[in-house]
């Protein structure tokens, strides 16, 4: 189930800010920190990667189950924004995710997608797989949706 490598969507809501939410994504602070990658959006979806470095490791030498759970919330903020009205916002406000096999190399993928975008909360799913494809977490997640007070929306 991994995601495919340098196939762009088909579709492709929002081109310009998909575009410019990937250049920018590489400065954040989270992005920088972890060391993840913007690997693709469409249509409420946002894909991640990460390579697993020993800063990511806990002392049994495997990602450390909190870095997993940073990258499945950054990909599902991604995936939610991208589905909402330019000058909107959006904040985790819960997050359930069950870890299913160590990774201790490699390189990671978080493919998030909203699988119900209602008027104040989004909810999303992510798929964190190593790059043979096999499954290493998933993740669902509530997100509180608005809009910014300092934007107006058209």
């Amino acid at each position: 189930m991994r995601p495919a490598k340098n196939n762009p969507p088909k579709e492709i809501v929002k081109p310009l800010t998909i575009t410019a939410l990937g250049r920018r994504f590489h400065f954040s602070n989270t992005a920088r920190q972890f060391g993840f990658r913007f690997d693709g959006a469409g249509p409420g979806r946002a894909v991640l990667k990460m390579k697993v470095q020993a800063k990511h490791k806990q002392i049994h030498g495997v990602v450390h189950g909190g870095v997993l759970a940073s990258i499945a919330d950054t990909a599902g903020g991604l995936a939610t924004y991208l589905s909402l009205p330019p000058g909107s916002r959006t904040a985790t406000v819960e997050m359930k995710i069950n870890f299913l096999e160590p990774v201790s190399r490699g390189t990671i993928f978080a493919e998030a997608r909203v699988i119900r975008l209602g008027k104040y909360l989004a909810v999303v799913e992510c798929d964190v797989v190593d790059d043979r494809g096999k499954p290493v977490a998933k993740a669902l997640m509530t997100f509180s949706v608005g809009v910014d007070k300092s934007h107006k929306l058209k």
